[in-house]
């Protein structure tokens, strides 16, 4: 029962694209562009950043056993050295890959919530960053993230004392010119009503908080993103139901277009800061077809 909520989810995340054009703007030019990667891991989150002045991001490394994925993903993209790795949270669909990602690619600086965690993961996750002797920085709700001076990346949320993992989420603004992303990590509901209140949340690009799960993603909250796109990753075979029907309904609400990695594949979003244009590795009929990711 469980896989056939999940298939009838995924052909849902899949009408978006049948509706509106590949192209959601005008396509900008080669250069000055902010790029957004949404790395297909699976039932997790891996995003990578290229800003104008080239300056790498990595955000999450997915479950155990998807380092090998983002290795090859970001050699592709001729990417040896990041200049930033950002842990979001500990759980082990967010940093499980990134032990083996710090073997093979040179990172110069993490970025972790300061969340601890008892986990295999997580253990493997904090040895691996002490025999690199890679600097680790403590973010801090409400700062800024000064890598490129073109793009401004405000840090929302991370963790205090009391918060659970999922609330301990670095959540991220990312503006460049007049486009902005909002990458929501795992946070929830309460987190949400903090932000509204605090932040300016609106955004073009929405990455969906918690894999499209129950927890997040309120109809007061979106109303105030007013998202044009959202991206929601997860694997199509999952044991939590992700995404949940309230979630889809909201955003169809908005109008928003849906793009899953479940069903496309790596997404990536380009920007000249003016309009954007959207790159998926499957079409929706190749990505509901193909094994469960």
């Amino acid at each position: 029962m469980m896989q056939l909520h999940n298939h009838f989810l995924t052909i849902i995340c899949s009408i978006a694209f049948i509706f509106y054009p590949f192209t959601t703007q005008a396509s900008a030019p080669p250069f000055g562009e902010l790029k957004v990667h949404f790395i297909d891991v699976g039932q997790g989150d891996s995003m990578l950043v290229t800003t104008p002045a080239n300056k790498h991001i990595l955000i999450d490394g997915g479950p155990p056993g998807s380092g090998n994925k983002i290795i090859a993903y970001l050699k592709k993209q001729g990417i040896r050295k990041l200049d930033l790795l950002i842990a979001t949270h500990p759980d082990m669909d967010h940093i499980g890959g990134l032990p083996d990602v710090m073997k093979k690619i040179k990172v110069k600086k993490i970025l972790d919530s300061g969340k601890l965690h008892t986990t295999r993961a997580y253990r493997k996750y904090i040895r691996e960053i002490h025999q690199r002797k890679i600097p680790l920085e403590i973010a801090q709700e409400n700062t800024s993230i000064d890598i490129d001076p073109q793009v401004q990346i405000q840090i929302l949320n991370a963790y205090k004392k009391g918060k659970n993992n999922n609330e301990s989420s670095i959540a991220l603004k990312i503006g460049y010119k007049e486009i902005d992303f909002l990458l929501m990590s795992d946070v929830e509901r309460k987190q949400e009503k903090k932000f509204i209140k605090k932040f300016n949340v609106e955004a073009e690009i929405l990455k969906v908080a918690h894999h499209g799960s129950r927890t997040s993603s309120s109809f007061a909250f979106l109303k105030h993103v007013r998202p044009r796109i959202a991206i929601i990753t997860y694997s199509k075979e999952n044991d939590y139901g992700h995404p949940v029907h309230r979630v889809i309904r909201n955003l169809y609400k908005l109008k928003t277009e849906i793009y899953s990695t479940a069903v496309y594949g790596d997404i990536v979003i380009h920007t000249n800061g003016r309009d954007f244009y959207l790159i998926p590795e499957k079409s929706p009929l190749e990505g509901i077809d193909s094994d469960a990711g």
